[in-house]
């Protein structure tokens, strides 16, 4: 801060209505400014003004960015990527693995969390930031990784003939030859290897988890900002976490959400990292541990929408929304990267729009917070697909096929639930959708067909059942195993031009109807075609088909379309699996969530993600719009605002 302003931040956080705040995350080089040496008094100072005011406080260890001294007296703390070694500067540029690191970011935790450890307005502790592996891969690093294959590999042999090792001469003969993994040109091995800085995080994470737990109080939580793929937003399923795995460590999972606004505001990526973060801890409700309040100069809010994202982030099952962060900083880093108050800490449009949040959150917690979610759809992810696609130029991106799916279901109102290859409940969920399944072991595609098998309705994309967990292409037809339930069958595939879905099946029009990027040439065996192609060469293969088998149902889409084919093909899985009601008839940009609260009550959610007024018919039982306090009656006309929000419970 330019100057000191504490009473008046709290203050201005009083009359909005902010009764959390996060601090001390990233301040190693201030709480400990030379080794060994702590100063914990602007901890203390801050912990004490708003434990006076009534503010809670979530506890951040200061770990993802490593202080002066460190870097100069061991300098193999920051990491060596493929890259070279990091400099200093930058956070999030240490080797989480490095001995050094891992024994001065303990003794700093320590030293922190013994010092606050019984002060009363700790509500809980965040490990680290947005952690990830940071691509370390130095010496260190590769001999952990050899270790790490010699538990997983009965001998050379056995790997050797997993990842096909004789190509290119790149046979293992001897583990003390074990090269790096830096130079690889193995997909398997490449694979293998994202999957180890995976594992390298979660054991991280668990290991802070573990420290915290020796001081944490038993009513307060440990949590993480896990974020997501970056496309200059928010974006997909984060390629080098695996947050399922991660999430076990701790009492109650985070995300960090940020997303386009302006004309450009959908919600569905808060809705999207909603659900996967609710979805990381088998549906318990989840915190935002950031998200935006004027951030990027492109995202400061339109009147009306930091509303709108607030109640939409409850309406996914967040128990929380943080915003990063209070004030907009004079320098460094992340001077143009604006909190609630501009850089003059006056009141401004965007903070007297949140002092609005923070009284309805007031008024209607009872009502909101909490609120329990059942869902009958759900997607299948898998990170090992992720990164095996990433090996091979195909044109085709693992997070934009599976957007194209979530999207489709976000803008026709369908609930949606993640699962990965770790859950174990699939049979709950009427219909399942699984894109680019490409790399997967027997036992998950002998799941997948039991699920349809038993009466579930399977949607499958491209490339699934493509090789096995160890990025090996099976030897079999494709899918593999897979065409057993889709009852499809292909042996070529090619990068479509000037190929079309044949009569325009579902009616989209010429644009809409291309065929682009990947197309297989697929054979039905026991399955109905739904489209094939229109190409002089290509027309007698199948490009959607639909196979009944046993009491289930599996669409099997052999081709990259455009999102409004995408959109069809889900609105009819969603039809045959009897899950398309009320709440499908609405279309964004009208938005409807729903779920139970603590009264037990069903409530209703509305949004209106359109500069323009909009009107609906409330279909459910009769209840009250929570933010009028006015009643509802079923079929009764609901007036939305640009931008607006309506909430009904149920009586």
């Amino acid at each position: 801060m330019p100057y000191d302003r504490l009473d008046k931040d709290i203050q201005m956080m009083k009359a909005a209505g902010i009764n959390v705040v996060r601090i001390a995350e990233s301040t190693w080089s201030t709480v400990e400014p030379q080794e060994g040496v702590f100063d914990f008094s602007h901890i203390d100072r801050v912990l004490n003004a708003m434990h006076k005011a009534g503010i809670s406080v979530i506890i951040g260890t200061p770990t993802y960015a490593v202080p002066t001294w460190l870097v100069r007296k061991y300098p193999a703390v920051l990491a060596t990527t493929p890259q070279g070694q990091n400099h200093y500067g930058a956070r999030q540029n240490m080797d989480i693995t490095n001995p050094d690191y891992r024994r001065h970011a303990e003794q700093v935790i320590r030293a922190m969390l013994g010092h606050i450890k019984n002060h009363p307005a700790i509500v809980g502790y965040q490990v680290d930031n947005e952690t990830k592996p940071y691509n370390t891969a130095g010496p260190a690093v590769q001999k952990q990784f050899v270790q790490y294959m010699q538990q997983k590999f009965l001998s050379l042999d056995v790997l050797n003939k997993a990842y096909g090792l004789d190509y290119w001469s790149n046979r293992i003969n001897s583990w003390e030859d074990f090269p790096s993994t830096v130079g690889t040109i193995n997909a398997s091995l490449g694979s293998e290897f994202a999957k180890f800085q995976r594992q390298l995080v979660t054991d991280f994470l668990a290991w802070q988890a573990a420290i915290v737990r020796e001081y944490k109080k038993p009513e307060q939580f440990i949590t993480q900002n896990f974020d997501l793929d970056w496309r200059g937003h928010s974006y997909g399923i984060q390629s080098e976490v695996d947050h399922f795995a991660a999430a076990k460590a701790l009492d109650i999972a985070g995300i960090d959400i940020y997303h386009p606004s302006q004309d450009q505001l959908t919600g569905t990526e808060i809705s999207l990292g909603g659900d996967v973060t609710r979805s990381m801890k088998g549906g318990q409700n989840y915190l935002v541990l950031e998200t935006e309040a004027q951030g990027f100069p492109q995202w400061v809010p339109y009147p009306g929408q930091l509303r709108l994202q607030a109640f939409s982030h409850l309406a996914s099952g967040a128990s929380l929304v943080e915003y990063w962060h209070w004030h907009s900083i004079h320098n460094s880093a992340e001077t143009y990267w604006k909190g609630l108050l501009s850089h003059d800490f006056e009141p401004n449009p965007v903070y007297n729009e949140a002092k609005t949040i923070g009284q309805d959150f007031n008024r209607l917690s009872p009502r909101l917070v909490n609120l329990q979610k059942t869902n009958k759809v759900a997607i299948l992810f898998s990170n090992e697909a992720l990164t095996a696609e990433k090996w091979f130029a195909n044109g085709l991106s693992y997070n934009e096929v599976l957007r194209s799916f979530y999207d489709a279901l976000y803008r026709q109102n369908v609930g949606c639930d993640f699962v990965d290859p770790s859950s174990s409940d699939l049979d709950k969920y009427s219909l399942l959708i699984v894109p680019m399944l490409y790399a997967a072991p027997n036992s998950l595609l002998e799941r997948l067909n039991q699920y349809v098998q038993k009466g579930g309705h399977l949607v499958c994309t491209y490339r699934s059942g493509f090789s096995d967990e160890n990025v090996k292409v099976r030897t079999t037809p494709q899918p593999g195993m897979l065409s057993a339930a889709c009852g499809v069958s292909y042996s070529l595939f090619t990068a479509p031009d000037k190929v079309t879905l044949k009569g325009d099946p579902y009616q989209v029009g010429p644009a809409n109807n291309q065929v682009t990027t990947w197309m297989e040439l697929l054979t039905p065996t026991t399955a109905k075609v739904l489209a094939s192609y229109d190409h002089p060469a290509w027309g007698k293969y199948a490009a959607v088909t639909e196979n009944t088998y046993g009491k289930g149902l599996a669409t099997y889409i052999g081709c990259h379309t455009s999102n409004a084919v995408v959109e069809k093909i889900v609105a009819d899985a969603v039809k045959k699996a009897n899950l398309w009601g009320a709440d499908q008839e609405l279309q964004f940009p009208l938005i409807t969530k729903v779920g139970v609260n603590q009264r037990k009550k069903v409530v209703h959610y509305y949004f209106n993600y359109s500069a323009a007024p909009s009107a609906l018919r409330y279909p459910h039982g009769a209840g009250k719009e929570l933010l009028s306090n006015l009643a509802v009656a079923k079929n009764q006309q609901l007036q939305l605002a640009p931008w607006g929000v309506q909430i009904v419970e149920e009586q």
